[in-house]
C-alpha cells in the first residue's frame, strides 16, 4: 500500500530515503527549515568564490555509485568526478611534509623512504583493510541495527579479535615512525572517535583512503546534493524550504502529523533526518525513547571551527587537501574527548578547492576552507574565533614559508553556535555520534521508534554512523524498514 510520507530535513540521509521511498510509489514530502537544501552540506557563495560549508572529502566512490545504480543512474549522469593527484599533503613542520599519492604503489614508496621495511608492512595492512572494507561496505553497514545477531556472519566470526583491538594499537604494532602512525590514524577521525577508542575492524577506512583514493566533484560536494535533489524530483518528491518543523504529533501511539510553520501537515509516516536528539524534542516527553541523561553520556564526534577565506592570490606549497599535524596529536585529542576545552595548539585541516576546480574562485585567486576540530558544547565567541584564525594563519605562513595575511579579501566563520542554530545539532556537534565499540551497529540510537508507530529516524546519530557515505546508506536502510513495517 502506497503512503504519504513526511520527511524532516534535506541532508544526504533524508534525500536518499526520499528517493528510495518515492521509487516505491509513495507520496513523499520534505520539509527543510533553512532556505536551501543539503543539511550540513550547504554552499556559500561570495564575491565570485564558492565554498562547501560542510563536507569537502569525497571518499568511497563505490557507495555513491551503488546509490545511483539503485535508480538506474550513474554519478556521471549528474556531476563530474575528479580524482585528486596527489590525494593530500600532511605538514609536520616548516617545509617538512609528506605527500600522499593517488595510488598505493607510490604511497608504499613514500613510506619506505621514511621507515625502511614499511612499504611491505603497508601492503599487508591495506590488504587486511580491504578485506574488512568488503565485509563492512558490501554487507554489514547495510543492516538496520535491530539485533546484535546482524554482526555475526561467517566472515565476522573470523575477525572477532578485530572488534576487541584498536586502530591505535594495530598501527603502532606495525609502524614506528610517528609521521606514518599519524597518517594511518587520520582516516578514522572521519568516524568521530580517537584511534585508541576505534575498533581494529574500522581500518577499512585506510583502504578507502589508500586503496580507493580521494575525489572532488566539480563545483564541490554540493554538486552531489543537487544531483540527489534532481533525482528526487524526477521521482516525484516535493521539497519545501523555509519550513520549520515545530512538533511531531502523536495520536494513539501513532505519528500522525507535523506542525510546520504553525500549520498541520498530516502523513501516514514521519521520518526525521534532522538531528536525532532535536527530533525527539519535537515529541511530547512520554513518546521519547532516549532521555537527556542518555544523550549526555554518549561520546559525540567533534564540533568544528570553520573559516571560509577568499585570497587575492594563489597560495603556494599546499595541495587541494592539506593537513597540519605540526603539533601534538594526542594533546589535541584529549582536549576534544577527555578534558573538553579549546586546544592551546590545534591541529587543523585546509582545503583549497580552487587548486582543482577553477569554478571555486576567480582567476588568479584562491578559495580556502580551514577546519579546527573542537569538543562539542564549548563556549563560542567572535573573540575566540578570531584568536584561533590568527593562530592557524600564522602557522600556515611559517609552515609553508610565505606571507598570506595581507592577501585576505574576506573571511566567514562557522562554529558551535552555528551548528546549533542552523542544524539543531546536539551541543553543536559537526559529525554526529562517534563510532566506538559501544556505539556501533545495534548499540546506536534506533532507526525505528519503539514507542511511536510509523515514526522513523535517519542520519549520523543512528545506523550506520557519521560521514557522507554512511548517511546515504542510512537513508536506504530506513526506507527498507518503512516499506517493511509501515
Amino acid at each position: 500500500m502506497k503512503k504519504s510520507i513526511a520527511i524532516i530535513g534535506s541532508g544526504f540521509s533524508a534525500l536518499a530515503a526520499a528517493c528510495y521511498l518515492a521509487k516505491e510509489g509513495n507520496n513523499v514530502t520534505i520539509y527543510e527549515k533553512n532556505s536551501t537544501i543539503g543539511g550540513r552540506a550547504r554552499q556559500l557563495k561570495k564575491e565570485g568564490f564558492t565554498f562547501d560549508i560542510g563536507p569537502t572529502w569525497y571518499w568511497m566512490p563505490d557507495v555513491f555509485e551503488r546509490f545511483f545504480n539503485d535508480f538506474g543512474k550513474k554519478p556521471s549522469d549528474y556531476y563530474e568526478l575528479i580524482k585528486l593527484s596527489p590525494a593530500y599533503q600532511v605538514y609536520f613542520g616548516t617545509n617538512d611534509f609528506v605527500t600522499i599519492s593517488d595510488n598505493l604503489e607510490a604511497i608504499k614508496d613514500t613510506f619506505e623512504t621514511i621507515e625502511k621495511g614499511s612499504g611491505l608492512k603497508l601492503q599487508n595492512f591495506i590488504d587486511d583493510a580491504k578485506k574488512n572494507y568488503d565485509i563492512a561496505i558490501k554487507d554489514l553497514v547495510y543492516r538496520p541495527g535491530l539485533s546484535p545477531l546482524e554482526l555475526i556472519t561467517l566472515e565476522t566470526s573470523k575477525k572477532i579479535n578485530q572488534f576487541l583491538g584498536t586502530i591505535s594499537k594495530d598501527v603502532r604494532r606495525k609502524f614506528k615512525n610517528k609521521k606514518l602512525i599519524q597518517i594511518l590514524e587520520f582516516p578514522v577521525l572521519f568516524l568521530g572517535a580517537k584511534p585508541s577508542d576505534t575498533p581494529s575492524f574500522y581500518n577499512f577506512m585506510n583502504y578507502a583512503d589508500f586503496g580507493l583514493g580521494t575525489f572532488h566533484p566539480k563545483n564541490g560536494m554540493y554538486s552531489v546534493i543537487l544531483a540527489m535533489e534532481s533525482l528526487a524530483k524526477e521521482l516525484g518528491v516535493t521539497i519545501h524550504t523555509n519550513s520549520n518543523v515545530e512538533k511531531i504529533e502523536v495520536q494513539n501511539k501513532k505519528a500522525t502529523s507535523l506542525i510546520v510553520n504553525g500549520n498541520k501537515e498530516t502523513a501516514d509516516v514521519i521520518l526525521s533526518g534532522a538531528d536525532y536528539h532535536h527530533s525527539e524534542t519535537l515529541l511530547d516527553a512520554n513518546h521519547r525513547m532516549y532521555s537527556e541523561k542518555y544523550w549526555d553520556k554518549k561520546i559525540f564526534a567533534p564540533s568544528s571551527l570553520l573559516f571560509y577565506v577568499g585570497f587575492d592570490k594563489k597560495i603556494a606549497n599546499v595541495e587541494h587537501h592539506s593537513l597540519f599535524f605540526d603539533v601534538d596529536f594526542d594533546i589535541h585529542a584529549r582536549d576534544i574527548y577527555d578534558n573538553p576545552k579549546w586546544p592551546d595548539e590545534p591541529l587543523f585541516y585546509a582545503s583549497f578547492p580552487s587548486k582543482t576546480d577553477t569554478n571555486s574562485a576567480p582567476e588568479g585567486r584562491e578559495a580556502a576552507i580551514f577546519l579546527i576540530p573542537l569538543a562539542p558544547g564549548l563556549e563560542d565567541t567572535p573573540e575566540l574565533r578570531n584568536k584561533y584564525f590568527d593562530k592557524i594563519i600564522t602557522r600556515l605562513e611559517k609552515l609553508t614559508n610565505q606571507e598570506v595575511k595581507n592577501n585576505i579579501l574576506f573571511k566567514e566563520s562557522f562554529c558551535v553556535n552555528d551548528f546549533i542554530k542552523d542544524y539543531n545539532s546536539y551541543k553543536g556537534n559537526a559529525y554526529g555520534m562517534a563510532n566506538t565499540l559501544l556505539q556501533t551497529a545495534f548499540l546506536r540510537p534506533k532507526l525505528m521508534s519503539k514507542k511511536v508507530k510509523d515514526l522513523y529516524f535517519t542520519g549520523q546519530l543512528t545506523v550506520p554512523g557519521p560521514g557522507v557515505p554512511p548517511s546515504l546508506i542510512s537513508g536506504k536502510i530506513v526506507s527498507e524498514l518503512i516499506q517493511k513495517y509501515s
